[in-house]
């Protein structure tokens, strides 16, 4: 009996433990996303109204994307790259000006979205994907069905919408456009639930106080912050009215 007794407390602790750590890297996690959305919202408020700022995007004379614009485009990929597989080389003081750079990059090219569209759908399709991203990571965080194999098939067509989506901007097909932001909707939703199961976990498995628990967080709200932009992006497409 009292062996018995001894492990359930154990057991308990050691679960108690899991608990609380996870907890606290996802709580760290989403500081850091809203560090990162309230950087790029900075930044797109700043470039929408600022000619001279928004003209180093956006030629004026051809309604197009000037050499910067292009950089600022394409250049989210190349940091997501940079990001994912240079954990293990670059420092956290590094990778933490490579997540702000990134936040930042991504609020100039928000910046076209502030002129496209209404202020007002701009602000219910941005509460929206709130609601939606906030449900589903409720979801996620207490689901006990394993959701790996789904959130791999859910990554496969992530990939595939980008690659569409780069293609696509040089077509230019309204239709097209469409059906990759109804397809984003469904991908984005449950890839939310997905990658807080994963970060739940990881969490529950790290020791904090050395760099590579830091890195960690960084990468956990990158992860986070890139799949809230993109489901807002994508409900945007779908319910957001032009000026």
């Amino acid at each position: 009996m009292e062996d018995k007794t001894t492990n359930y407390v154990y057991d308990s602790v050691f679960v108690t433990n899991e608990v609380d750590a996870s907890r606290k890297y996802l709580a760290n996690v989403f500081i850091w996303m809203f560090v990162a959305l309230g950087i790029s919202a900075v930044c797109a408020y700043i470039f929408a109204n600022d000619i001279d700022l928004l003209n180093l995007i956006i030629n004026t004379t051809t309604g197009g994307f000037t050499t910067l614009g292009m950089v600022v485009v394409f250049s989210p990929l190349a940091f997501s790259l940079v990001i994912n597989f240079g954990f293990s080389r670059i420092s956290y003081p590094v990778m933490v000006l490579l997540f702000l750079a990134y936040a930042v990059v991504i609020g100039m090219s928000l910046s076209v979205i502030l002129l496209i569209y209404t202020a007002s759908s701009i602000f219910s399709v941005f509460i929206t994907a709130s609601l939606l991203f906030g449900v589903m990571a409720v979801a996620g965080y207490y689901t006990t069905q394993d959701l790996t194999k789904f959130g791999s098939i859910l990554y496969m067509f992530f990939i595939g919408i980008i690659i569409a989506s780069i293609v696509n901007f040089f077509f230019a097909s309204e239709t097209v456009s469409y059906i990759i932001a109804y397809i984003g909707v469904a991908v984005f939703v449950g890839l939310t639930a997905y990658y807080i199961q994963m970060l739940k976990r990881i969490g529950a498995g790290i020791e904090y106080g050395d760099a590579a628990s830091k890195k960690l967080v960084i990468i956990g709200a990158f992860t986070l912050y890139t799949t809230f932009i993109n489901l807002f992006l994508s409900l945007l497409r779908i319910f957001g009215r032009r000026n």
